[in-house]
């Protein structure tokens, strides 16, 4: 392997959890200005997540929405103003097939 493309500072980081209040102490060169007391008495540097272990639903076993950026929502309103787009197209066509009929009907009576 080369020598020179490794990363110096390599060290012990505690990972939060913040939705399931869980946390673990792991290696890595992630950044951080906070720092937090461990088990051992020790001070390491904090890195928050959103999601692990403890909270996605792949590990858990249970289907919850984590959604911190609205993209739910997003989808959501995506769905039912298609919904909607295809029930008006379906109304204009049975309002255009109705009319049509009646003007056949008409024609038919006139003949």
């Amino acid at each position: 392997m080369k020598k020179s493309i490794h990363p110096k500072d390599y060290r012990a980081v505690v990972f939060m959890d913040e939705q399931a209040n869980f946390s673990f102490l792991s290696k890595s060169t992630a950044k951080s200005e906070e720092t937090i007391k461990w088990t051992d008495g020790k001070e390491y540097p904090l890195i928050k997540t959103q999601i692990s272990s403890a909270s996605h639903p792949f590990f858990t076993g249970e289907e919850k929405i984590i959604d911190t950026e609205g993209r739910v929502d997003r989808f959501k309103a995506r769905t039912k103003k298609a919904e909607q787009l295809k029930k008006n197209i379906g109304n204009k066509t049975r309002k255009t097939a109705a009319e049509t009929k009646k003007k056949a009907t008409k024609v038919a009576q006139k003949a």
